[in-house]
This record gives C-alpha cells, structure tokens and sequence, in this order.
C-alpha cells in the first residue's frame, strides 16, 4: 500500500502540473464512472489546490468540488508529460485529467470520489484521522493523545498502523521508525514512553520528508530483511505477523530487544 510519502510526492507533482493550469480534458475510462459525468461536472472548473492528509489525496476544484482518492493496495497515480508512455496500461486508468504540458492519471483506484468541499470536512472517514506525520506542523501532543486513549495492551507497532493515531505511515516505516529509534514494535502501548513513541515519530517524519521531496527512500535496514544480519548489531534480522490485519512486522531482536 502506498504511503503518506508517496501520496504527498504524488501531490506535489500534480499540483505543479494542473493548479494555474487550463484543464484541456477530463475522461473517466473506467466503467465504475462512466455514469458519474465528472466530466460535464468538472469540465469548466480550475484545479485550485491538491493536497494530502496521510494516505488521503485531495483534488479541489473551484466551485466547492474535491476529488478525494485513497489507493488502498492496488492504485496508483502518475503525472506524465504529454506524448510520454504511461506507467500503467491505458485499459488501467480510472480518471485522466489532461492539461497541455501534462497527463494526471489516476490507475486502479478503489477509492476515487467526487464530493462538496463541505463533506470533506465532516466525512467520518476523514475526520477520524489522526495527525499527518507529514503536516506542516506535526502535532505531538495529539498524537500522544491519540496513542494515549488507545488499548494500552495493544502492540506498539500495530497501534502505529491505525490511521486514527497517526496518519500516513504503514508498515515499511513503522518498522524502518521502529528500528531507527531502537524502540520494540512489540511492546505494548503502555510500556512505550511518550519520550519513546515521539522519536519513532520524528525519525518516521525525517525520513518520510525526505522520499516525500525526492521520490526516492533511503536504504531499508529491517523491513523485508528476514534473516539477514542487522547493520547496526549482527543480530538476525526477523518478521512475523502483528495485530488483527496479520501485517508483518521486522524488527532486530538484538537492537529493539
């Protein structure tokens, strides 16, 4: 799945490519939205801002209209020049929107919606999300907060993955923050200090900042290591499954013990 780094590159580069732009086309290939006249609907409208809130990408449009996409597992976006092949089969794409220097693709999106600015703000979905790890100013005291009132047996690192505590990270960065603030990801909440939780949190934000400018990340030290010795100990490195979603999680014994 994609995550709150990747969701925020992608929205700057579309925000470079269609805010101040003429929209030239709006096309909807897919047949789940071929009926919903985005379109007619969005046709005569200027792309005023793109934006991200965790794994949440928003396109709004002049006139109290949003795009609101979550790629879940499957999806999604790129922002190509035009002439230029696209990352994924044209049969693949679910919105384009097309300006004359640039194509803004969105691919097999299970989450793509059309709503009033106004229910963005009042969508349950939506506003149950906890702070973005990426935000401009990144609220500590709610993320504590929010970690605080959540089932204190539950383990650290799957409490990480629930978008209501903290919004964007998933399962490569909590466990790339895990490691580099040498905290154990199987720990229970309760056992993990404020001090603790804050600098898995600020190494997670260093290092997503940094893929969110670039587009590129830095070199893995746990995740999808099983097995292999860890950098920073000699320790094997190892992965097993956490929480409800099973998701697995790799941690260094020797270094997170």
């Amino acid at each position: 799945m994609p995550e709150g780094d990747t969701i925020h590159y992608v929205a700057r580069r579309a925000r470079e490519a269609l805010v101040g732009r003429e929209i030239r086309a709006i096309e909807t290939p897919h047949p789940r939205h071929r009926l919903d006249r985005w379109p007619e609907r969005l046709g005569d409208r200027a792309v005023s801002s793109v934006d991200a809130h965790g794994k949440h990408l928003f396109m709004r449009f002049e006139g109290d209209l949003t795009l609101h996409s979550h790629l879940r597992m499957t999806g999604t976006w790129g922002v190509c020049e035009r002439g230029r092949r696209w990352r994924r089969a044209p049969h693949r794409a679910w919105l384009v929107i097309r300006t004359d220097t640039h194509d803004v693709v969105q691919f097999d999106g299970p989450v793509l919606e059309l709503m009033t600015e106004s229910r963005t703000r009042f969508d349950l979905r939506l506003a149950a999300l906890g702070p973005d790890i990426l935000g401009e100013r990144f609220d500590e005291r709610d993320f504590l907060h929010r970690l605080r009132e959540d089932d204190p047996t539950r383990g650290f690192g799957d409490a990480l993955l629930d978008q209501r505590n903290l919004a964007g990270i998933g399962n490569l960065w909590k466990a790339e923050a895990c490691f580099a603030a040498a905290v154990d990801p199987w720990r229970a909440v309760a056992e993990v200090s404020d001090d603790e939780a804050l600098a898995v949190a600020r190494a997670a934000r260093g290092a997503m900042g940094h893929s969110a400018r670039h587009g590129t990340r830095v070199k893995r030290e746990v995740y999808g290591r099983g097995g292999l010795p860890c950098s920073r100990c000699g320790a094997f490195v190892r992965g097993r499954g956490q929480g409800e979603d099973n998701r697995t999680t790799w941690w260094c014994p020797g270094c997170q013990g």
